[in-house]
Parts: structure tokens; C-alpha cells; sequence
């Protein structure tokens, strides 16, 4: 059986340009980077190559960049690291309500703690209102944290103008940045953040490693104590050989990015104007311009996405986030954005990505207007 991967915002294969720079630290190149013989300095010298080349992508200095076990660990420190780091000034937090787990998860476990959390609402599109943000800063808010783009239906929020608001009120502002970064143009000072999140697996790099942008001045508590590692802002030898991998996606991420986004744009459309073809009715979740230029939402009206994905073992896709496989309730984000549950059961989220065919496309939406039939 031939598998057609359609689930590029789950994770993605690595490069193979990845994989080739991964490997020396995966066998001789073993020392520890804080070790000062030749050993360490060969390590040393990667993790710092590494740092530059995250921070020459999102525009920053390499100082400002630390690195974690990956996505959710950056946004658990960039959530309760300020928290921790703020509370005697204030206790309140700001999120939207269609934030991935690895933000809502914290947020409720600081709310057990505490501290009091506004939950924004959405728009039909998923989109959370700049004007919304505004009007819940208080003078005891020590964090704003908005998605930079949902990870399930692909929305791309209003980042920059949330991130000027914040600005002006003195709050730091965090932006979960794992389904954008490789994808879309993320510049830090464009976006206005004070931190920001990567994951390596979302854009050809490993799993297991990820990074978070902290501006100079942002102050915030560790979440791993041990030794001074990352300038002591995360304890823990680092993953020399996982650094050298997202650092190197990265570089790759850097070249003809908007050619790219016009190539995934295309080809998404092309998709969903064949599965109009093959199906009839498809409806679009979440924003028809202001989205991944990689990501397809579609409910197929009075269908049960999840069945249908059993029944078609050929297509590998997602009926939402991938944290949420398994799960027979109504997806958070599509809930949020006022979607009800026939259309919502409905919905199956494509991804694709670097070595997506047109031809897999189209053998994809044959095998779901056949098996609808």
C-alpha cells in the first residue's frame, strides 16, 4: 500500500541536508561542550554555530536564543518563567482560546497556583481581535501569549498589532511560533515579541530539541535548574547533535522563502479545488487569505472525518491536532471559532509540505470522492 503523508503540521521528515550535519555528533563528535579539551571544543563550537543560525533567521542577536527539549518545553518556560519571575508585580495572564496544549496546559496549571488567566475569544476564522487584547491588559498583567498560526486550521493572527499593544502597556508578549517558523517569514522585531517559540520537528529538523527566543531585558525564571548551561537559563548538556540539526533547518528555511510560500499556496489550492471536484460541498475552516500557505481545513458536510480517515488507510492526515488523535470529542479551536459538531466531526486537516506531489494530491482526492460515493 502506498501512504500519501498529508500531515506536514504533525511533524516532518527530516531534511536529508539535516540529517548529514547531525550525524558526525551522533558518532565521533560525542564530546561535551562544556568540556575543555578538543573533544568539547568541536561540540562547543556546533552548539554556538547552531545559535547563529536560529538567530539569523528570526533576526536576533545568537545571545538571545536558548535551547530546550523542544516546542512545548520552550512554551512552558515562556509561560511560568515569567509568571514565577513577575509575580510580585501582578498575577494576571492573557492567551486566546485556541492556543495549543503546550500553552493552554500551563496557563491551567497557573491558574491552580494562583494566578487568574483571560481566555480570548475568536472570530469565525479563528482569529483573535487585537482591540480584545487591549481591553484585558490590567496593571497587574505580566504576560500576553498568542499563537503566531494555529497549528490546526492554519489562521495567522494579528501579531504585530497585539505585539505594539503590548509594548505600550510594558507587558512582555510570547508568541507560540512552532507551526509558523520555516513556513512563513518570522522576524522578531517585525512581530514586536519579547519571546518566541521553535520547534526543530516542524520545519525538516529533529524531534526532541527546540529553541526560545528571549529578548535582552526579559526577564524570566528558570525551568530547569541544575548547571550554568545556556548561559543558566536552562540546565542540561546540550543536544549537540539535535542543535546542529535545527540550525541547519534553519539555514534551509532561510533560502527562496517566498517562493516556497507561493508553491505550497498553489498547490494547497489546487488540492481543494480537486476535492470540490471529487466531493462537491467542502467547507474551508479558518481563514481564506490569512493562513499557512501549507495548510487545508475542509468539513465534509455530514460526514465523520475520523471514519473516513479509517477507511482511506492511504491518506495520512490529522481530524485536528495530533494531540487530540483519538479523541471523540469536538476539537477546541473549531469550538472556539463557534463551529458546531456535525461540521465540526466533519473536518479533516491536510498539511503538506516539501516533497508533496500534485499527483499525490490528485490520487488523494480520487480515493475520498470514491470512497464517499
Amino acid at each position: 500500500m502506498e501512504h500519501m503523508y498529508l500531515d506536514y503540521n504533525a511533524t516532518t521528515p527530516a531534511a536529508p541536508e539535516v540529517v548529514e550535519e547531525m550525524a558526525p555528533y551522533q558518532r565521533d563528535r560525542f564530546g561535551n561542550p562544556s568540556s575543555g579539551h578538543w573533544y568539547g571544543r568541536q561540540t562547543k563550537a556546533a552548539v554556538a554555530r547552531g545559535r547563529d543560525q536560529v538567530a539569523s533567521l528570526l533576526g536576533c542577536s545568537p545571545a538571545e536564543i536558548v535551547f530546550t527539549g523542544g516546542g512545548s518545553e520552550a512554551n512552558n518556560h515562556a509561560v511560568k518563567g515569567p509568571a514565577w519571575a513577575d509575580r510580585g508585580r501582578g498575577d494576571h495572564i492573557i492567551t486566546s482560546s485556541v492556543e495549543h496544549p503546550a500553552i493552554v496546559n500551563p496557563c491551567r496549571w497557573l491558574e491552580g497556583q494562583g494566578f487568574r488567566v483571560t481566555w480570548l475569544p475568536v472570530d469565525g476564522y479563528g482569529m483573535v481581535d487585537p482591540g480584545g487584547v487591549e481591553d484585558a491588559i490590567t496593571d497587574k498583567t505580566i504576560l500576553v501569549t498568542i499563537m503566531h498560526a494555529n497549528n490546526e486550521v492554519g489562521t495567522i493572527q494579528p501579531v504585530a498589532a497585539i505585539g505594539e499593544i503590548a509594548r505600550e502597556r510594558g507587558v512582555p508578549f510570547h508568541t507560540d511560533a512552532a507551526q509558523s517558523v520555516g513556513k512563513i517569514p518570522v522576524r522578531v522585531d517585525e512581530l514586536k515579541v519579547d519571546l518566541l517559540t521553535v520547534a526543530a520537528h516542524k520545519l525538516y529538523g529533529p524531534k526532541g530539541v527546540g529553541a526560545l527566543y528571549v529578548r535582552e531585558g526579559t526577564v524570566l525564571e528558570s525551568l530547569i535548574h541544575g548547571a550554568g548551561h545556556e548561559n543558566g537559563r536552562r540546565a542540561g548538556t546540550e543536544n549537540v547533535a539535535g542543535i546542529a540539526g535545527l540550525g541547519r533547518a534553519c539555514e534551509l528555511a532561510a533560502v527562496s522563502p517566498e517562493e516556497r510560500m507561493r508553491d505550497l499556496a498553489r498547490l494547497r489550492d489546487e488540492f481543494q479545488q480537486m476535492l470540490e471536484d471529487q466531493v462537491g460541498e467542502v467547507l474551508l475552516n479558518g481563514h481564506p487569505e490569512e493562513r499557512l500557505p501549507n495548510t487545508l481545513n475542509v468539513s465534509f458536510p455530514g460526514i465523520n472525518a475520523a471514519g473516513l480517515l479509517d477507511r482511506i488507510p492511504e491518506i495520512c492526515a490529522s481530524t485536528g491536532s495530533a494531540c487530540h488523535h483519538g479523541s471523540q470529542t469536538l476539537s477546541p479551536v473549531l469550538e472556539a471559532m463557534g463551529i458546531g459538531a456535525e461540521r465540526g466531526f466533519g473536518a479533516v486537516r491536510f498539511s503538506i509540505g516539501r516533497w508533496t506531489s500534485r499527483e499525490e494530491l490528485e490520487r488523494a482526492a480520487q480515493l475520498i470522492g470514491e470512497r464517499l460515493r
